[in-house]
């Protein structure tokens, strides 16, 4: 399963907090369902029939639906993708981690709270960090992509989709060393 971390609604589109929305919409051609809170869609991609989500529960309460669904299809923590931005990276930079802490995120902390663990791989997607200390934490990642960090996005958004490809063959070290 491939989850897209995010805010629901109209004003939080295309803000830096939605890029794990923004990748999943990328990959998903076919038309979104609603169950347990989330939108999502099944299909085949690089021969694995995979479940591509995107929560509606909001940012810090994403664990709920994810754990969720997890459940219903008896989804192991081990083949859960997990796709969030990321302020500590540039914008068009991606990290690979296959398990670890939530480095202060809330959507992943929420995860490993309604998950009870931290064995899933994580795709973070650099969303640059806050141009000066004025700037409230929150406004930053509500705030959206200029012209010139949506190029970047694109480009982080082809790493994460050649790295998922990598996952998805058993090969994240591979992936993890070419991207990371």
């Amino acid at each position: 399963m491939v989850v897209g971390l995010g805010n629901p609604g109209l004003e939080f589109e295309n803000t830096r907090h939605n890029a794990g929305f923004m990748f999943i919409d990328r990959l998903v051609t076919q038309k979104f369902l609603f169950k347990f809170g989330s939108f999502y869609s099944r299909f085949e991609f690089e021969g694995e029939d995979l479940i591509f989500l995107k929560p509606q529960t909001f940012m810090n309460s994403s664990g709920m639906a994810v754990c969720e669904f997890m459940r219903y299809y008896k989804i192991p923590s081990k083949n859960l993708i997990l796709v969030f931005d990321d302020i500590f990276l540039p914008v068009g930079k991606i990290r690979i981690r296959k398990n670890g802490l939530s480095g202060g995120h809330n959507g992943v902390k929420s995860v490993i709270n309604n998950c009870g663990t931290e064995d899933f791989i994580r795709i973070r997607i650099g969303v640059g960090e806050k141009p000066n200390t004025s700037w409230d934490l929150a406004d930053w990642v509500l705030s959206r992509f200029n012209e010139n960090d949506l190029m970047q996005l694109d480009v982080a958004f082809k790493s994460a989709e050649s790295a998922l490809k990598l996952i998805l063959h058993k090969q994240i070290e591979r992936a993890m060393n070419n991207f990371n």
